[in-house]
């Protein structure tokens, strides 16, 4: 089974691992989705970085049809599971690891940001076939060189926007500060506060971290894992 990362718009990815199927930050009526709520029928985890509701999207919606288990900070899982009815969830926070099956686990990182129900957060992935950080929403911080010294991404998945995270350039540093095998741009032009050019990132992270891959994705694009 090859995994794939595919992007839903925004900050949401549907990423299939070690034959599990995980969606980060499933706003799926985001303008620029190109799946609807009806076709995600199998569906293994949800990880939800923080509660903006760009970002929480449909997951009570979809854990409720799929019986996936959400994965997030430890106040917005207890506030899904009593507020919510979402059944099954798992409340972790910022350290390391927790094993979702035998051969994926999952890390919180910090990030640079706001929330209602605990600390805004981003995720590392980790499996035999990738290691993949979604850094969610965040500013740049330092500690993004020991995030990809640590865990070694093979791909980095970084907000550009602008506004509410980083724009182009403090991605573009993000990017030679973790070093990822390859980067994909996310949270742009989903609304005019975050109109970004992607192709202004790609310059400038080339430009910083030559070595590392960038991919300019549309949403519905698809990436093969591992990345090769």
């Amino acid at each position: 089974i090859m995994g794939y990362l595919k992007w839903l718009g925004h900050a949401a990815f549907e990423v299939e691992l070690m034959g599990k199927r995980i969606l980060i930050d499933p706003w799926i009526s985001n303008p620029n989705s190109p799946v609807t709520l009806s076709e995600l029928s199998k569906v293994d985890f949800i990880l939800v970085t923080h509660d903006h509701s760009d970002h929480l999207g449909e997951t009570v919606q979809i854990a409720n049809k799929t019986n996936a288990t959400v994965v997030s900070i430890f106040e917005l899982a207890v506030y899904l599971a009593e507020k919510e009815g979402v059944k099954n969830t798992i409340g972790m926070n910022i350290g390391g690891p927790v094993k979702l099956t035998n051969e994926i686990e999952v890390y919180m990182t910090p990030a640079l940001h706001s929330s209602t129900h605990g600390s805004p957060a981003g995720f590392i992935v980790k499996s035999p076939e990738a290691v993949i950080y979604h850094a969610g929403d965040t500013g740049l911080f330092s500690d993004m060189e020991l995030i990809g010294r640590l865990y070694k991404p093979d791909l980095a998945l970084l907000p550009i926007g602008g506004y509410f995270t980083m724009s182009p350039r403090e991605a573009a540093y993000a990017v030679s500060l973790i070093n990822p095998r390859a980067v994909v741009p996310m949270h742009y032009n989903t609304f005019p506060q975050i109109r970004q050019d992607p192709e202004e990132f790609k310059n400038l992270a080339e430009s910083l971290a030559p070595h590392v891959k960038v991919y300019v994705m549309k949403p519905g694009d698809v990436l093969n894992l591992p990345i090769k």
